[in-house]
């Protein structure tokens, strides 16, 4: 917000981390203290936007920084771009993935567990309603984010290897009706974060406009 540095895009994977959105609810975090140190989870609280989520090894966590002034001041248009960029990313290994039109509930980005290489947003619609015609929601992706000025922060979870079982601990994003879903859980061999890192950076060079460079560690870290 100081302009100290320009855009900056960190690409990161987590160790276990529960997380809490500033609309988190205490009774969505279902593993007590004890449980969590036995399994090392820690538990934090952030600023970003919605309920509680996990974070962990297998799964690729992005965090763009970006000022939206003067001419992108669209809250819901970067969004729906954070989901693009997770789209891709599933693409990438033969997933159909897409958002669910009509419920702000269940933002974040969701395939068809029982038909992973097909995805209709008016199938999947339908699904969210319970009405039975063969398509299983599983989000693959969340989004959580917050803005200041214009200014993001925060950002989106990709689900490559991660170990589903975590999100036992959890009510993934206060959603009981839906579950959660990865690339490994689909059948699919998940590559290395690392390797879902660089495949991501081509998604958001296009959706966001933009040429990456890779910065100087050193840079960034005299600013955090």
């Amino acid at each position: 917000m100081k302009k100290e540095i320009g855009d900056t895009l960190l690409l990161l994977e987590h160790d276990s981390v529960i997380t809490l959105g500033r609309g988190a609810k205490s009774e969505n975090v279902l593993a007590g203290e004890d449980q969590r140190r036995e399994l090392g989870v820690d538990l934090f609280e952030t600023g970003r936007g919605g309920d509680v989520t996990f974070h962990g090894p297998g799964q690729l966590v992005a965090y763009p920084i970006i000022d939206l002034k003067p001419d992108r001041c669209d809250v819901r248009k970067y969004v729906r771009d954070l989901a693009e960029v997770m789209i891709g990313i599933a693409r990438d290994h033969g997933v159909a993935a897409g958002v669910v039109p009509g419920d702000a509930k269940l933002i974040g980005v969701w395939t068809n567990t029982n038909d992973p290489k097909n995805w209709s947003d008016e199938r999947a619609e339908a699904a969210a309603r319970f009405e039975p015609n063969g398509f299983q929601l599983g989000k693959i992706g969340a989004i959580g984010v917050r803005l200041s000025r214009w200014v993001t922060m925060h950002g989106f979870a990709f689900n490559g290897a991660t170990d589903l079982s975590n999100f036992n601990l959890i009510v993934p994003c206060g959603i009981q009706r839906h579950g959660v879903t990865s690339l490994r859980a689909l059948g699919i061999e998940s590559p290395p974060v690392e390797k879902l890192a660089q495949q991501s950076l081509a998604h958001f060079e296009r959706i966001f406009d933009s040429k990456l460079h890779e910065a100087d560690p050193g840079v960034l870290s005299s600013f955090m």
